[in-house]
């Protein structure tokens, strides 16, 4: 492996080992570990603008063009 992809793979056996408390599966790549991790988590909705630090005026959505 390349020092990117060491890097990478420790990261990936480090959040593993938080998340599951074992040592990650033997021959596991980072990607297949990454993507058990990933499926494992809660499926939790996106709200980019729902925040306690934004009030409504500072909130700009796309403009609407004007006819």
């Amino acid at each position: 492996m390349s020092g990117r992809e060491d890097r990478i793979y420790d990261e990936a056996a480090a959040l593993w080992r938080e998340l599951f408390g074992e040592p990650p599966p033997i021959r596991a790549d980072a990607g297949m570990m990454l993507d058990v991790i990933m499926k494992s988590l809660p499926e939790k909705p996106y709200e980019r603008l729902a925040s306690p630090h934004l009030r409504p005026s500072q909130i700009a959505g796309p403009r609407v063009p004007v006819h």
